[in-house]
């Protein structure tokens, strides 16, 4: 019997409110047993940003997580060196009996034919793209255009709007404004208690 598992990805820095309501959607609309959270190493898109350090990131989402069973965190890109590639990730988490579904939000799917690998990634798992508010909707039609491995593997998903960056929480932080009710209360609490983001 196949298993059907989400997998999110992402900087995590911090995860909020808007990626757990992506994930839970995706699961919802794709019937979905499990939702893996990988907080990822070191994002190639932001090779010279300045990043939280993997640890706390890893910390913030199992806080985050914990309390619902359909979600767990996974350590396959930050314990592996280098750039974490959505590709090689998905290599990592592949295996039988196990139908992978990449979960990625409106704005990632519009690039997703410059990324790494873009045929890899639909080889390994079929993509559910979730909107967010001020999203242009993807035709899958056009993606398919550019990389033909993504006919029949792109689903979308509806979400409801919620407006939360990880940027914006930041600066937040950083210039004393609150944060509660953007992210959960656990992960609140970690960036107090290790003065991230200051």
């Amino acid at each position: 019997m196949t298993r059907r598992i989400g997998v999110l990805g992402g900087t995590f820095d911090p995860i909020h409110h808007a990626h757990l309501v992506a994930a839970q959607e995706a699961a919802w609309a794709m019937q979905l047993e499990r939702v893996l959270f990988v907080p990822a190493r070191q994002p190639p898109h932001k090779l010279n940003e300045p990043i939280t350090r993997a640890h706390h990131r890893l910390a913030m989402t199992a806080a985050a997580i914990a309390a619902n069973p359909l979600f767990d965190v996974s350590t396959v890109d930050i314990d592996r060196e280098g750039p974490s590639y959505t590709v090689d990730t998905l290599r990592a988490l592949s295996g039988p009996g196990t139908e992978l579904w990449f979960i990625i939000g409106m704005d990632s799917l519009r690039d997703l034919a410059s990324w790494y690998d873009p045929g890899g990634i639909l080889e390994l798992a079929r993509v559910v793209a979730v909107g967010r508010p001020g999203n242009v909707t993807v035709d899958p039609a056009s993606l398919e255009a550019a990389v033909p491995r993504a006919k029949g593997r792109i689903h979308l998903a509806p979400m409801p709007p919620l407006d939360i960056s990880s940027t914006d929480i930041r600066e937040r932080v950083a210039t004393g404004r609150p944060i509660r009710y953007l992210t959960p209360d656990p992960v609140v609490a970690y960036i107090a208690e290790h003065g991230l983001y200051r």
